[in-house]
């Protein structure tokens, strides 16, 4: 035989076994990755509670002395009873003593309550009520892929991009994973 007959015939077999194992791996393994489809970030809201305060002004009645308002009725009682008694001559001027002593007791009393009534201090408090900060904090994604022909979704803890890895068949889902192959 030909020495360059066998050599062809030798690399021509090389070639086809070569080929056939290739095409044979590739039969026989699956892809490494799965098809992602959609990827939606997936938020929780988050509310946190502060103290929030304001100066107010605030206005009340002056404390007094007198609440029951006897000061008033007392001199109005005097100065009632003293107009009174100009009033009239003899027994009448008893009773117009004792009715003018009455009405200006019952007028000071009225006065004087009036008077305390319309005595007022302001002041400045400090008014604080709880209010609410709201905000939205990203808690993963949610993945939707396809493998084998059947769509599937999955949550993650970040965004996988165009595709997923596969590990012996099985979606690879951490970063760790992923970053050791």
């Amino acid at each position: 035989m030909n020495k360059s007959l066998v050599t062809g015939l030798v690399i021509g077999a090389v070639v086809a076994t070569a080929g056939g194992a290739v095409a044979g791996y590739k039969i026989l393994s699956k892809d490494d990755y799965a098809q992602v489809l959609a990827v939606t970030p997936v938020t929780k809201t988050i509310r946190t509670p502060h103290q929030a305060c304001h100066d107010e002004q605030v206005t009340r009645q002056a404390p007094t002395r007198d609440p029951n308002h006897i000061a008033g009725s007392v001199i109005g009682a005097v100065v009632g009873g003293v107009l009174g008694n100009q009033v009239g001559g003899g027994s009448g001027k008893k009773i117009a003593t004792v009715a003018g002593a009455a009405a200006g007791g019952y007028a000071g009393n009225r006065i004087q309550k009036r008077m305390q009534e319309g005595n007022t201090v302001t002041t400045t408090e400090q008014r604080c009520e709880t209010v609410y900060d709201t905000h939205k904090e990203r808690v993963g994604f949610d993945v939707r892929y396809r493998l084998d022909g059947r769509e599937q979704t999955v949550r993650m803890d970040h965004d996988p991009g165009e595709r997923l890895p596969l590990q012996d068949g099985q979606v690879v889902l951490s970063k760790a994973n992923e970053d050791t192959q």
